[in-house]
């Protein structure tokens, strides 16, 4: 309900009517807010945050949430959620934490008292004991059966390998990260050029053209013979 300690009430009508009225700090920035719960409803960009005093809760709008929640926007309200395990001084959901209390080590979304097996600390993190992936390569030449041309789309792959030797004790004693490969789909040139880039690139399509030509003919003359022998039955 509307309390009596509201920034502004708009009365709606022919004549619109906009009321101030005298408000505590906690009222401030609400839609709706009540004397005894504080805020009720928050403008649309803030986060409300019910806080338990006594046998009630107390709400607040803010713009973040404070340690230990985050932010969860609905249609509604957008209000703030408790962390589920108390170590977790920001989460960004109930189960997966993005920082720790002190104490803790972060772990793949978890606080832990030490960091597993095949891991080390690296200040408030545990990281696995290999040396870090190094930079991506350059997107190789988008390619569609080993041709650059003649298709709408073909694909092209980067690779991120292992890293120099590391900084660290710790990194220089561990192994290098296995090297990781990303595929992505690319737009191709639909027509060939000409001259003699063109032609060697057109040599490719007929040489790949008759490798296919000549999966597919045994498989033509296969379908022919068994319709000659059913028409031949018939």
């Amino acid at each position: 309900y509307f309390g009596s300690d509201i920034t502004a009430q708009t009365v709606d009508g022919p004549h619109s009517v906009r009321q101030k009225k005298r408000t505590s700090d906690d009222c401030r920035s609400c839609l709706e807010c009540s004397r005894d719960n504080g805020c009720m409803r928050c403008p649309d960009r803030l986060f409300l945050f019910l806080q338990r005093k006594g046998i009630s809760h107390h709400g607040t709008c803010l713009h973040t949430c404070p340690a230990g929640h985050f932010g969860q926007r609905g249609k509604d309200v957008n209000q703030c959620m408790k962390c589920n395990a108390l170590e977790c001084e920001q989460c960004f959901s109930r189960d997966f934490c993005t920082k720790c209390r002190p104490g803790f080590q972060l772990y793949k979304g978890k606080c832990l008292t030490r960091c597993p097996n095949g891991t080390y600390a690296d200040q408030t993190d545990c990281k696995d004991k290999c040396v870090q992936l190094g930079e991506w390569s350059e997107w190789s030449t988008c390619l569609h059966n080993g041709l650059t041309c003649g298709f709408n789309w073909g694909n092209q792959t980067r690779t991120r390998g292992g890293g120099p030797s590391g900084r660290t004790p710790e990194e220089k004693a561990a192994s290098v990260c296995p090297a990781y490969t990303e595929t992505q789909k690319c737009k191709m040139r639909k027509v060939c050029p000409t001259g003699e880039e063109g032609r060697r690139e057109r040599e490719e399509m007929k040489t790949v053209g008759a490798m296919r030509g000549r999966k597919v003919k045994p498989l033509l003359m296969n379908l022919t013979t068994t319709i000659n022998k059913q028409q031949h039955t018939v």
